[in-house]
């Protein structure tokens, strides 16, 4: 017999794994799969949890640690730890990294841009 998914709207690529990492990095503790089915919006099955959870670690956003018989899971980085990683991701993919590095500095904004020179050390950052 096979079973139904239940109706509802579909999330869109990633939102899941989004979702996820969200309750992770909101968690004061580890936590086991089950704890984090609770927290999900939705009536996801264990297993899809699980294998949400494992593609986070495979990932290595997502660390885990053995307890018993199964795994607790937490965050590795914070947001803006996972966005520099995927930033820096898309910058190895590409065969010109100057170019794509030249066009990102020149679409900043004021502000960022005076950050991103006090980051680097650079002379005219203004406080």
């Amino acid at each position: 017999m096979r079973m139904q998914r239940a109706e509802g709207p579909r999330r869109a690529p990633g939102a899941l794994e989004a979702e996820v990492l969200t309750i992770l990095w909101e968690a004061e503790d580890p936590l086991a799969p089950a704890e984090v089915q609770d927290r999900l919006e939705g009536d996801l099955a264990y297993t899809t949890v699980v294998t949400i959870l494992s593609r986070l670690y495979d990932k290595g956003v997502a660390a885990r640690e053995k307890q018993g018989r199964s795994f607790r899971y937490h965050a590795v980085e914070d947001e803006a730890g996972l966005a520099a990683r995927q930033m820096t991701k898309v910058l190895d993919n590409e065969p010109d990294r100057t170019s794509v590095l030249a066009r990102f500095v020149s679409n900043l904004s004021m502000s960022d841009e005076r950050e991103l020179r006090k980051l680097l050390g650079k002379p005219g950052a203004k406080d």
